[in-house]
This record gives C-alpha cells, structure tokens and sequence, in this order.
C-alpha cells in the first residue's frame, strides 16, 4: 500500500490498523538536539483521544505513546524516531453484521476496489483511527518548530450552523470546553447540536481554522511546492476533510482588487502589511504575517438511521450501523489539523536551508 508516507526532508512513515495490535510512525530526518519528553507527545495525544461521551465515541484509548528510538536522554538524536501507539480497546464483533455491505460516504467500496480485500473492524487504514499516528508525529515538528519560535494553534470555528463569529472570539477559551471552540458560550449551543444530531441518530460536521505564527518570509516555492498548496495537500489528506482556505478563501472570488489587495508599509523598521487577506502567503511562500487557514469537515458517516447500500455482492440492501461512533470529529481533529500543518512547516523550513549559499555557508562553517 503506498501513500502512507509524508514529507521530503522530515519525512513520516505511519502504519497500524483501527482494530489491528496498534498503530505507530516512523519519523526520519528530525534535527538532534531538540528537547523532547513523553509529557509533550501525551499532551496532543489527550486532545484526540477518544472517550468523552458528551461529543464523541465512547471507545476509551488510553492512547499511551512509547518512544522506541531516536530520543536519548531527553534530546532527539538525530536518527529515527519510532513511536507506537497500542490498541487496548477494541470491539471488533461490532462490524460483524457489515464485512459483506459497504457502508455509505465510507472508504469501504473503494478500498474494496482497489486491493479486493478491506478490514471492515473499523475501516482499517481508513479509520479515523489511523491519525493517532499523525498526532504523536506532529508533537515532535510542534517541539522542532517552537525552537524558531514558530506556534500552530487550531481550534474549532464551527459546529453545523453554529459559527464563532469575530465578536464572540477569545483564543483563551478554547481548552475551557470540550468542543474546543473559542468562545464558551457559543460552544454551549454547539453542544446542544450534537446532542440533538446524536439524539436523531445523525451526525453533523464543522470547521477547523488555524492560525501560524512567527514564520519567516520566504518559507515555500514559487511553482509546484508552494506553501499553501502543500498545507492544502497536507490537511486535504486528513479523513473527512472536503474543503481548504487560505486567508479570505473562497470570499475572495467575490472581491475587488482594491478591497482585496494586502497595502505594505513599514513600522519600526520592519514590513507591516494593512491587511492580511491573503492570509500570510503570497506567491506560494510565507510573507512574515499569520497565516490564516480552514478545514472544512464532512458529518461523520457513521450513523445509526436506515440508509440505502448494496452488498459485497452488488445487491441493494439497507444498513443501520451500529457500535461506538463520533456524532462529530471536528473537536478531536482539531489537534489532527496542527500537527498536520506543524509536520508541513517542519519538511519546508529544512528544505528551505539549501536555496540560498549564503545560507549553506552559514551552516556549513
């Protein structure tokens, strides 16, 4: 199976199944010296780990992470660091009544098509599961990142129709409450949505919006590998994510230029731009300002009303799922989207350190 590899110059490797021992990455090309504890892996893993019934499955995961190489006393390396990640919670006999019927808005036909053969306990690869590898990756590219002074912070824009809006907006409240939204009082009405969503047997979907801080200008290429056509590419590749925004997003085929157009000037002698709807990117490369973008997450697929499929066989038929499953997955992909974007970020900047010899001298020598 291809495709379970990220990344050039900090390149991720994952594996592992929903239902299978455990799931785990491989991380090669991570600068040593990089200060590292399992504290700062578990505190990413607490944020996507399954288990609050108020807004998610209650499958329980511990989602304890062992770090089997690559980290000697306290720092990284420099050589691979492998990470695994066991599966201690498993309910298989839950997909009994579904290995021979394809669920909908699932990778479950699909996938059957391409190898003739699927785990159906969970989906397999195709598990939302399989991004508890990508968090414990992307918590060692958030540590790399935080020595340049570089933060990534997402958080939940939206649940369904319920939307922070500008007004409401305080950053400091989004670890306040289990929707991971900036605004106490807003994720109160996105709680009472899932509830009803849960309640009808249904499921609803939402926004994750992130923020970059602190990038130099520059980082990314002006042709194929441009900066935000590789973070769409990165967060694209996230399950369940249908659509990506880069600053004014698809608000911008609506503008003019001259309300659109970012004016530069400069403030204690550095450039300064009056606006930012372009959101911090310009050309495929970072303009020194935040960088601004949106995931914009489907409804889960799992749900517990009749719906319309076929068989294995190619026999129509109705299927009611049944199990532990996310009424929504945007709070717990919230943390999914940072590390993501971090892994991203990570792989540009050290591909970045070659494109000018004055940079490489400096290194060098």
């Amino acid at each position: 199976m291809s495709g379970s590899i990220f990344g050039k110059m900090f390149r991720i490797s994952t594996f592992g199944e929903s239902h299978g021992p455990a799931l785990g990455v491989i991380i090669d090309g991570c600068p040593s010296n990089i200060p590292i504890t399992l504290e700062d892996i578990m505190k990413n893993m607490d944020r996507r780990k399954p288990g609050n019934a108020q807004i998610g499955t209650t499958r329980k995961e511990a989602d304890e992470v062992e770090i089997l190489s690559g980290v000697f006393e306290g720092k990284t390396t420099g050589t691979p660091i492998a990470l695994l990640i066991r599966n201690t919670n498993q309910r298989s006999t839950d997909y009994g009544k579904i290995k021979d019927v394809y669920r909908p808005s699932h990778a479950d036909y699909t996938f059957d098509q391409k190898y003739g053969i699927r785990d159906y306990r969970g989906g397999g690869r195709s598990s939302g599961r399989e991004t508890a590898a990508r968090v414990a990756a992307g918590s060692v590219a958030k540590l790399f990142l935080e020595q340049l002074g570089i933060q990534v912070t997402a958080y939940t824009r939206s649940i369904g129709s319920v939307v922070v809006t500008d007004k409401d907006f305080a950053l400091d409240e989004v670890s306040q409450n289990p929707v991971s939204m900036p605004s106490n009082t807003v994720s109160t009405k996105a709680l009472e949505l899932i509830a009803k969503a849960r309640e009808n047997k249904d499921s609803i979907g939402g926004t994750v919006e992130c923020i970059i801080t602190g990038l130099k200008p520059g980082i990314g290429e002006t042709v194929f590998d441009k900066l935000d056509a590789l973070l769409a590419y990165a967060v694209m590749g996230i399950g369940g994510v249908k659509a990506f925004e880069v600053g004014e997003g698809i608000h911008a085929s609506t503008m003019y230029g001259s309300e659109y157009n970012d004016g530069f000037y400069m403030k204690d002698g550095k450039v300064t731009k009056s606006t930012n709807h372009s959101g911090g990117i310009l050309g495929g490369m970072s303009d020194g300002s935040d960088i601004l973008l949106k995931a914009h997450f489907k409804p889960t697929p799992s749900i517990a009303q009749t719906q319309q499929t076929i068989t294995k066989n190619l026999e129509d038929t109705t299927i009611e799922i049944t199990g532990r499953h996310d009424p929504v997955i945007v709070p717990r992909a919230v943390v999914v989207v940072e590390s993501m974007v971090a892994l991203t970020l990570a792989d540009l900047i050290l591909c970045d350190l070659g494109a000018n010899i004055e940079h490489i001298k400096k290194i060098y020598q």
